[in-house]
């Protein structure tokens, strides 16, 4: 049986449709908010002023090839002591399935 399924992106905002995912950084935290052609001419021109006057972070834009472990990364090592002692499948090496991180940071 063939089956045909069409995402549909609405508006954040207002509910509209023919959205797209803006993507901003305020404060040192990323966002994305899904919006349709009047909310993304209103961020745009709101926006207009500031991006005028700043100047581009160190390293924006360049998109990392590989992971990189951050300060809020668990330690791999502890993760997979703990996931074996929790009796959950897990390698010895390569990567830990988002799974068992989830279990691992929501007991934690």
């Amino acid at each position: 049986m063939a089956r045909n399924v069409s995402v549909v992106t609405t508006d954040d905002l207002d509910g509209s449709s023919d959205a797209q995912t803006v993507s901003f950084g305020l404060g040192g935290v990323n966002y994305e908010i899904d919006l349709g052609p009047a909310n993304r001419t209103r961020l745009t021109e709101t926006f207009a002023p500031f991006v005028a006057a700043a100047r581009r972070a160190r390293g924006a834009g360049r998109r990392s090839t590989g992971r990189t472990a951050s300060a809020s990364s668990p330690d791999r090592a502890a993760v997979r002591a703990w996931a074996r002692e929790a009796g959950l499948n897990v390698s010895e090496r390569g990567r830990i399935s988002a799974e068992v991180l989830r279990q691992y940071e929501a007991s934690h």
